[in-house]
């Protein structure tokens, strides 16, 4: 009875130890990020974009504006716009929309765009190219500080992630952010959360 009970408080153990070093992990689809000049751009002087959701990221959200990008060899419409407006335009793609609209963009964490990919970009009435804004995006996880304690990691570390989807998968060079403002999350792509086969629901492992 005893060693009934105690494998019992063992598998709790075990089990609350687990969680509390899990991630939860998002997948990301293409968006973009518009800078107050592009704005204005298209869709006129002075605009404001119009929220339709928050994101889970604090101060990030959806808008209920969209884009459509236009590259050589092809068109992605209805593109998510990310809020709030940013110093430079910012156009993240997986690889396979890369491939639809015939460029090439680099693999780079959100905000290093020198050198990036460029890209057309229309609403309604306007167009505009959007030079050096293209990227692919490194693979990262939101950390706070006391979340990088707990994990025993540090801004700017990389890591490698065990994601336990349907097909679970290790993904390695993740880059770990942290920052006061940030909610625990691990963000991947559309093409690395279909390698995995992703759902709502997943949680990834961070191996050192």
């Amino acid at each position: 009875m005893e060693t009934v009970l105690m494998r019992d408080i063992v598998e709790r153990v075990l089990e609350k130890i687990q969680k509390e070093r899990t991630i939860p992990v998002e997948a990301s689809g293409r968006h973009v990020h518009l800078s107050r000049q592009h704005i204005g751009q298209l869709f006129g002087e002075h605009y404001q974009m119009t929220k339709k959701k928050d994101l889970s990221q604090p101060g990030q959200f959806q808008c209920n504006e969209r884009v459509t990008l236009i590259g050589p060899k092809g068109v992605l419409q209805g593109v998510a716009i990310l809020g709030p407006a940013r110093d430079r335009t910012q156009v993240e793609v997986s690889i396979s929309d890369a491939r639809v609209l015939g460029i090439a963009p680099p693999v780079r964490e959100s905000g290093h765009l020198d050198g990036a990919g460029s890209i057309y970009i229309a609403a309604e009435k306007a167009v505009i190219e959007a030079r050096e804004s293209v990227i692919i995006s490194k693979r990262h996880i939101h950390m706070t500080p006391a979340d990088a304690a707990r994990f025993d990691v540090k801004d700017r570390q990389i890591v490698s992630v065990r994601v336990k989807g349907e097909r679970s998968i290790v993904f390695e060079d993740v880059v770990v952010r942290v920052n006061d403002a940030y909610r625990l999350n691990m963000h991947i792509d559309f093409d690395e959360a279909n390698a995995a086969g992703f759902c709502p629901g997943v949680v990834g492992e961070v191996i050192l």
